[in-house]
């Protein structure tokens, strides 16, 4: 009878690992499987992301080119004036503007100062300006004889003696009115971009 309880004992634990061992990959399974779904939704998701920003970026590219391309003629002569203008910052071109600005014209610089007249005029300009880089040029219409340019702008230029460089990211807006048939300068006004730079 010890014998044969050892047999059936024998038996019986081979049937239970068996079992164990079919319910493990009963388990198994739909673990693998809830896995590789889990798996898959994440590549699916990832997939619309990206096809989401590069439609997003394709939307971008194609309004900023789209947008260049309908610039009116008035946009299109006022943004020549002032890349003019910066040409002639870069250059201290004194001719350049007392034959562009108006008689009352005033500057705010970076420093917050007003200035006027000729004190304004003698601040447009900067010899130790390395580079002036602009981008996102805009123009307002504020009646049929007056404009207002802004645009983002990068700065370099050679430290002062008492400061260090000025802010590398600038905000430059300019007031142009039309006086005859000409575009004259009114207004401009320097702000710093970023505050961390000064």
């Amino acid at each position: 009878m010890t014998t044969r309880n050892r047999a059936l004992g024998k038996v019986l634990d081979s049937i239970v690992k068996n079992e164990w061992l079919i319910g493990v990959l009963r388990l198994c399974k739909p673990v693998r499987f809830v896995h590789r779904l889990a798996s898959l939704r994440m590549a699916i998701s990832f997939l619309m992301c990206l096809s989401l920003v590069l439609a997003g970026q394709a939307t971008g590219v194609a309004q900023s080119s789209t947008s260049a391309k309908e610039l009116s003629p008035l946009e299109q002569s006022l943004i020549s004036n002032e890349k003019s203008l910066i040409e002639a910052k870069q250059k201290d071109d004194g001719a350049f503007f007392k034959r562009t600005v108006t008689s009352d014209f005033a500057l705010v610089g970076i420093d917050g100062q007003l200035l006027q007249g000729q004190d304004a005029i003698d601040n447009l300009g900067d010899s130790d300006l390395a580079e002036l880089t602009p981008y996102n040029m805009k123009v307002m219409t504020a009646g049929d004889d007056t404009a207002i340019v802004t645009y983002d702008a990068i700065v370099r230029e050679k430290p002062k003696e008492d400061e260090g460089p000025p802010p590398r990211y600038q905000h430059f807006s300019s007031v142009w009115v039309k006086q005859g048939e000409a575009w004259k300068l009114k207004f401009h006004q320097t702000t710093a971009a970023h505050w961390g730079d000064w």
